[in-house]
């Protein structure tokens, strides 16, 4: 165990953390939810088809920019979208060398950690 002295916004706060992978610990207080965007239309499945291959979203955040269409083919390493989360733009890339299969957001729409954002084949 380990104790420091944390200050946040000038209020401190005595903190212990735990040493090693321990999963035995309290459970985490979960993060504030974010207000549910309004509702819009479906995103759209370009060719009706999904790939193989998930690209998902890292993090929870907004569409700026889909970089790549249906059927573009992709290097790993290219990117395919970007995401703003935490007034950040992340470009989210191709895992793998491939062909995007559907592009399953639209620019504007926000998405949770995990949701499939494209398909490779």
């Amino acid at each position: 165990m380990k104790k420091y002295t944390i200050t946040v916004n000038g209020v401190a706060y005595d903190v212990t953390v735990e040493e090693g992978g321990n999963a035995s610990g309290a459970p985490r207080a979960a993060a504030p939810a974010a207000a549910p965007a309004p509702a819009a239309a479906p995103a759209p499945a370009a060719s009706g088809s999904q790939g193989s291959v998930k690209v998902e979203a890292p993090m929870p955040g907004k569409i700026l920019a889909v970089k790549k269409n249906v059927g573009d083919a992709v290097k790993s390493g290219e990117a395919i979208l970007v995401l703003e989360a935490m007034k950040m733009e992340n470009e989210i890339v191709a895992p793998q060398d491939g062909t995007v299969a559907s592009i399953n957001v639209s620019v504007g729409e926000a998405v949770e950690s995990g949701a499939t954002l494209a398909t490779l084949n």
